[in-house]
């Protein structure tokens, strides 16, 4: 696939090294243009109806998760990223899960890929909402005292680096703004991901390459940059790409690559705010 879309077909930066997948095949033009909301929720409608058919036993508790938060760098003789180097990038960004009343994950199998105890995460709550919905009417035992619950993906990527399997129910908006950016594209292969060269700043002798969960954060961190350019104009300076691409980049890639750059902003937040914060 082709790089990512920017107003340079040059970069420096991770987006633009970081193709995605191949997307579904595009239909002939005789077909119907596509519904990038209505493919979006079918997608989610998929998930849910076939995964939460397969629900599986509680395995990890929450607590358990917590503790692996990543902690102080330390010591490594590998020129590539650490695991708890990788986390630390995704601090702070909240995603849902459905736990029952032990505080464990809810865990499905997946009958397209064999995988068993496979977690899902949703990037809205409301979508987490509807997947205890099924939950409880699946499973009604199981989904007695069973609740949705928020966890940080930096919590998420240590339990999977220990071989704990996820999927994410990205949110359907963003889903759409890629889409739209894609032009071409009838699928996003991924949890869409938004970044621009103008927003890489240096503090404290660290240089901060923000990625954003959601367009319309990139878009207004990009209107104060520009002095209030707005439109088409702010469009052509995103780039975008897939949070499970960036993240296997990030394994692969050495330190002062960067790579170790990234810092991904939660939804609704500034780079400022996150700092500050994190």
């Amino acid at each position: 696939m082709a790089p990512p879309d920017s107003i340079s077909t040059r970069s420096s930066l991770p987006l633009a090294a970081a193709p995605m997948s191949d997307p579904t095949p595009i239909p002939s033009a005789a077909s119907p243009p596509p519904n990038p909301l209505a493919a979006a929720a079918s997608f989610l409608q998929h998930h849910l109806s076939r995964l939460a058919s397969h629900l599986n036993a509680p395995r990890p508790a929450l607590a358990a998760a917590a503790a692996r938060t990543p902690g102080p760098q330390g010591t490594s003789l590998s020129l590539a990223l650490a695991p708890d180097e990788v986390a630390r990038a995704l601090t702070g960004t909240p995603v849902f899960t459905v736990c029952n009343s032990s505080n464990e994950f809810v865990l499905v199998s997946d009958p397209a890929t064999g995988l068993r105890s496979l977690g899902l995460l949703c990037f809205r709550s409301e979508d987490a909402d509807a997947l205890l919905s099924h939950v409880r009417t699946r499973q009604p035992m199981l989904g007695k005292g069973a609740k949705v619950v928020p966890i940080t993906l930096d919590q998420v990527y240590m339990l999977k680096a220990e071989g704990i399997a996820f999927r994410f129910l990205p949110d359907p908006l963003q889903i759409k703004n890629a889409l739209e950016m894609k032009s071409g594209l009838t699928a996003f292969d991924g949890v869409p991901v938004f970044q621009s060269d103008l927003l890489v700043v240096k503090k404290q002798k660290k240089r901060y390459c923000p990625i954003y969960f959601q367009k319309e954060d990139i878009e207004r961190e990009l209107t104060r940059a520009s002095k209030g350019s707005r439109g088409s104009a702010l469009s052509k300076q995103i780039m975008v790409g897939s949070l499970e691409d960036i993240l296997k980049k990030m394994e692969i890639n050495e330190r002062n690559s960067g790579w170790d750059d990234l810092i991904f902003i939660p939804p609704g937040k500034s780079l400022n705010q996150h700092i500050n914060e994190a």
